[in-house]
């Protein structure tokens, strides 16, 4: 018995380590209700009502719009902008990365001995000029750091040759010809023969199909006039071996056998 007293205390005073307590929901004590109708008639009372103006707004003369001039020196940027675009061939958008002084002195001066020339174009100045302009496609290309490469030749070969050793200068763009294309797009130009080339084949292959078609025709009548010399010359060849013809010369007497055993 007293085992199993002593059990039932230690049952008695065990507690389990996690235990689940459930609590009361809170009583809602705030519902909607009513505004009183004497407050009612005090609130549309006093509501505020903005005055009315003394002269209707349709009797006011209208206000004018001040346009802000640009200054002397925008303008001027933008002209020399739109010159650039206008007297060259060749107009390639590129991504500016910082670099020193020295090397891009070092890259103006070989760019420059293929009649490029490197132009700084603020965005703020650029993008008003180009979104009135047949250009305007090359918008997207002008965010952050930028310069514009122009050349009134199309010498995108030599372009790549001096960019391929400034990894600060990245291509984006270009307009050659007034044909936007991608960097993609000017690397398949680059790999174009010269121009000079070009019109060389497209004459060569021109005037190949005229000659083809000449000996085509006159290959008949050639083939027929040697046919007729050679029946001639067979001719000729067959009366000069036949003995007693009016135009031949006589046979030779062949020695006998008789005088050969003598």
């Amino acid at each position: 018995m007293a085992a199993l007293s002593g059990g039932g205390l230690w049952r008695r005073g065990w507690l389990p380590a996690l235990q689940l307590v459930r609590h009361g929901s809170k009583a809602v004590t705030r519902h909607w209700k009513a505004m009183h109708f004497q407050r009612q008639k005090l609130m549309a009372i006093t509501e505020y009502l903005a005055p009315k103006p003394r002269i209707p707004e349709r009797c006011l003369p209208t206000k004018k719009e001040v346009v802000e001039e640009d200054d002397g020196y925008v303008r001027l940027l933008r002209r020399q902008v739109v010159e650039a675009f206008r007297d060259n061939r060749m107009i390639v958008v590129c991504q500016y990365n910082p670099m020193s002084n020295e090397d891009m002195l070092l890259t103006r001066h070989y760019l420059r001995k293929h009649n490029i020339e490197v132009k700084f174009f603020l965005n703020e100045i650029v993008r008003p000029v180009l979104s009135q302009s047949k250009y305007k496609n090359l918008l997207p290309l002008f965010v952050g750091s930028n310069i514009v490469l122009v050349s009134p030749e199309a010498k995108a070969k030599e372009m790549l040759r001096v960019l391929k050793g400034v990894p600060q200068i990245n291509l984006l763009g270009a307009c050659i010809d007034d044909t936007i294309l991608s960097k993609k797009g000017v690397e398949n130009f680059a790999k174009l023969p010269s121009l000079e080339a070009s019109q060389g084949q497209t004459v060569g292959a021109l005037a190949l199909l005229p000659s083809q078609t000449c000996s085509l025709l006159q290959r008949g009548s050639v083939r027929l006039a040697a046919l007729l010399d050679e029946y001639i010359r067979q001719l000729q060849a067959g009366a000069e071996a036949t003995p007693g013809s009016p135009g031949g010369s006589p046979a030779k007497p062949e020695p006998s056998q008789s005088s050969e055993a003598h």
